[in-house]
């Protein structure tokens, strides 16, 4: 994985929050059982996703209602990759999560995965994902390299910081060629362009942060069939034929 400025979150994930009352000896006593535990995600989810075909990420937020027009649309997309060929992978709960999983189910297609994770709100499995492969994690580092790892695509509805930090993670990821030249299909213009915006005036021309190339990276549309065109016209060009 590449080095973020979040390192240290990541780092302090590893611990429980109670060792602010432990002594430096039970400390690392605790330390060594929570490699075992990260070793054991590790194994399950590699495990579990190595026996899937080629999968789409969807991320959003987990707050997004049933009724609201970016759920409905998540669906649509789910639906239509799944028909196609794709797999779906989401991150299990409610919301966006729940509507991607629902998507595939719904198309009768045995191709819907839930990668869960252990939050003190928000967070529980939505019951569309296939029972074999909800997997469910402790430590967001582990769960974001299966996204990475078993995904030839990424779908990003609109989300708050959750969906943020998956978005530029895979970005990034590519930007470094950390993995290979995935499609990043960012759906609603209205929410991402301002974000868009400031990437381009501010990160690029303002600063030089990033390369021009760099903005090739992610693609901005507005439909469901827009969104599955980026990621079937992507693979068109390397004659990819979905077979999961």
């Amino acid at each position: 994985m590449v080095p973020h400025d979040d390192d240290e979150v990541r780092i302090k994930e590893a611990f429980d929050v109670s060792d602010v009352e432990k002594d430096w000896s039970e400390i690392k006593s605790d330390n060594s059982w929570t490699i075992f535990k990260v070793m054991a995600e590790f194994v399950e989810g590699f495990d579990k996703l190595s026996k899937m075909g080629p999968c789409v990420s969807i991320f959003g937020s987990a707050r997004t209602k049933s009724d609201n027009p970016y759920y409905k649309m998540a669906e649509e997309i789910a639906s239509k990759l799944v028909k196609k060929g794709y797999g779906v992978i989401t991150g299990g709960g409610p919301g966006i999560m729940e509507a991607g999983n629902k998507g595939a189910y719904k198309a009768k297609k045995s191709k819907s995965v839930g990668l869960n994770i252990h939050l003190p709100f928000e967070q529980f499995s939505n019951k569309y994902i296939d029972t074999a492969k909800n997997i469910n994690f402790d430590f967001f580092f582990v769960r974001k390299v299966m996204f990475v790892r078993y995904s030839q695509g990424f779908v990003v509805m609109p989300g708050g910081l959750g969906t943020m930090d998956e978005l530029f993670e895979a970005l990034t990821l590519i930007q470094t060629k950390k993995i290979g030249r995935f499609p990043i299909v960012l759906v609603g213009k209205s929410y991402w362009s301002g974000l868009v915006a400031w990437i381009k005036t501010s990160m690029l021309e303002a600063e030089q942060n990033i390369n021009p190339e760099d903005l090739n990276l992610f693609s901005l549309v507005d439909t469901a069939d827009e969104a599955v065109k980026v990621i079937d016209d992507f693979y068109a060009k390397y004659n990819f034929k979905p077979n999961f």
